[in-house]
């Protein structure tokens, strides 16, 4: 029986093409909740730019920045971890040395950009959000950072994480940057949070997702759900690929799976 059902934002619950979410989506998030089913949202977007994207849709928590920050309904903490000092203090080192890759900061309250490129502006426009404003990686130097994401591309992750940011993963979920967060933190770590919290099993669990930064996710729950539109490796992460968001997909699933 299926009790608590994680959502990814982008490509999951709204759509590339109409930034919305569909209305066949919002109906299966009605009746899930009317028949008692737990949904949460796993996101690696932050709070504010997580609430932008869901609008006036009502969830019991959320798990946010990829697991960093996980809260309830009324934003009470379940879970906060931020990127150490040290790894702060060496990428400020590095944005001085390179200041032409753009590194995002976010932490509770906000997000902040060291330098704006063109990749920066494109994913602006793909996610169809504001590019946040330029901050100085020495501000940052004294706020609790909860991810970072980093304009560069996979080809240099291993040198990177290997002197720079020693403590931290990438979760990338596309080309032109990474997510970038504490090693331990993922959906799947925020998923087991929000159970214990709620103290609903992992065996009553589903998930549904689309980019690459979900993989632990799928694979951890007890059902996990790709989205038609994903690519190949999150495909083969799930248990069931259904069609893509702009087809119907979730309640397509929901309905394949007598959870609806």
């Amino acid at each position: 029986m299926v009790k608590a059902i994680f959502f990814d934002v982008d490509g999951t619950l709204v759509s590339f093409k109409t930034h919305k979410v569909p209305a066949s989506t919002r109906e299966a998030l009605r009746l899930l909740r009317a028949k008692g089913v737990k949904v949460f949202i796993a996101t690696g977007r932050p709070k504010m730019l997580m609430m932008e994207a869901v609008g006036d849709l009502e969830f019991d928590g959320y798990v946010t920045l990829n697991g960093s920050h996980c809260f309830t309904a009324d934003h009470q903490d379940i879970y906060k971890n931020c990127i150490p000092k040290d790894d702060i203090e060496r990428l400020t080192s590095y944005c001085r040395r390179y200041p032409e890759i753009p590194f995002v900061f976010v932490d509770e309250n906000g997000w902040y950009i060291t330098h704006i490129n063109d990749d920066v502006e494109n994913v602006s426009r793909l996610l169809e959000v504001s590019v946040p404003p330029l901050m100085s990686a020495e501000a940052m130097r004294n706020k609790d950072v909860l991810q970072i994401m980093g304009y560069f591309g996979e080809s240099k992750e291993p040198k990177f994480f290997s002197e720079v940011l020693t403590h931290c993963v990438p979760m990338r979920w596309h080309p032109l940057f990474a997510d970038i967060i504490v090693r331990g933190n993922s959906k799947s770590e925020g998923i087991d949070r929000v159970l214990a919290y709620y103290g609903i099993d992992l065996s009553e669990t589903m998930a549904f997702g689309d980019g690459g930064n979900d993989i632990p996710m799928l694979r951890h729950v007890a059902l996990g759900v790709a989205m038609g539109n994903a690519a190949e490796p999150v495909r083969s992460a799930a248990n069931y690929v259904t069609t893509s968001v702009d087809d119907d997909g979730i309640l397509n699933a929901l309905k394949h799976f007598n959870v609806l």
